[in-house]
């Protein structure tokens, strides 16, 4: 459970984890994307998460995550995570624990929200897609090929919505068939948010167990 937590964590907050200058139009187009997202003070994203599988049943599940600067909470197959600058809490109700550790960039949950800003680190190609209308809004696409070809990933679909330019979708397809869907059913900006919701309460669970690991 814990271990699709951190990949679908890694999934959502590396919408584009770098690029190389492939298409100029398109990186033009997602460095408008990277000054809107900046520009925001928190952003609130209601989301539903789809695993295809070849080898096994499909995946479905909602979340939301609120992000702001750095800080983070994600609600997730009944998983909160929670980071507050210095810390990372990882919250099971299942378990009735709470694990405490610090924030390991070379790990799944040790990358920020600031890292889905970086669009021109080393790592993909990336090609101007077709444009389509969902839902009433027209999406731009814009496709991603890892330049490892050793990587099991076979490419990354990336929805803007056109008049926003906030993220819509992504679609990540691996080697194998398999395939991650990440979709925004709410994109929220600017809310009001109590200057604790970004830290760890630990009255809040009286009976969990706090395993703090580093």
């Amino acid at each position: 459970m814990k271990k699709i937590i951190n990949i679908l964590f890694a999934f959502i907050l590396v919408i584009s984890s770098g690029y190389s200058q492939t298409s100029q139009k398109a990186k033009s187009y997602l460095d408008q994307v990277s000054k809107t997202l900046s520009s925001y003070k928190n952003v609130s994203i209601d989301f539903t998460y789809t695993s295809h599988n070849t080898a096994s049943q499909d995946i479905s599940q909602k979340g939301h995550i609120d992000i702001q600067k750095d800080l983070y909470v994600l609600d997730f197959m009944g998983i909160k995570k929670i980071y507050d600058g210095k810390k990372i809490y990882t919250i099971s109700t299942e378990d009735e624990e709470v694990t405490v550790s610090n924030l390991n960039k070379d790990k799944a949950d040790g990358i920020l929200p600031s890292d889905m800003l970086t669009f021109f680190k080393e790592g993909f190609s990336y090609q101007w897609d077709i444009t389509a209308t969902v839902k009433g809004k027209k999406i731009q696409y814009i496709k991603l090929i890892p330049t490892d070809k050793n990587s099991g990933i076979k490419d990354i679909l990336l929805g803007i919505e056109d008049a926003t330019k906030n993220i819509f979708s992504q679609v990540q397809t691996g080697k194998d068939g398999s395939k991650m869907v990440l979709s925004v059913n709410s994109f929220e900006t600017n809310q009001t948010l109590s200057k604790n919701h970004f830290t760890f309460t630990a009255s809040k669970y009286p009976n969990y167990y706090i395993n703090t690991i580093d």
